[in-house]
């Protein structure tokens, strides 16, 4: 998971998770280095996304923004 430490939708993406028992991780891309930043920015257009947050990665696909039902529809599948 990709978040900014300031975003709202982040922390809630990140409460979703740690609520459900859900191991994540997650990287604040406003405290990363300019290497780990560059990284995000190629993760997040191999899906097809500018980047934008929060940036949740589950199985082969992202979800941009804070989606629970979404979230969980890929975890269960």
């Amino acid at each position: 998971m990709y978040t900014l430490s300031t975003c709202p939708w982040c922390k809630k993406s990140k409460s979703f998770f740690a609520e459900k028992n859900i191991p994540f991780e997650f990287i604040d891309y406003d405290k990363a280095s300019e290497e780990e930043k560059q990284k995000i920015r190629e993760v997040c257009s191999t899906y097809g996304e500018g980047i934008a947050f929060p940036f949740v990665i589950i199985g082969d696909d992202a979800v941009v923004g804070y989606n629970p039902q979404k979230y969980m529809k890929l975890l269960e599948s």
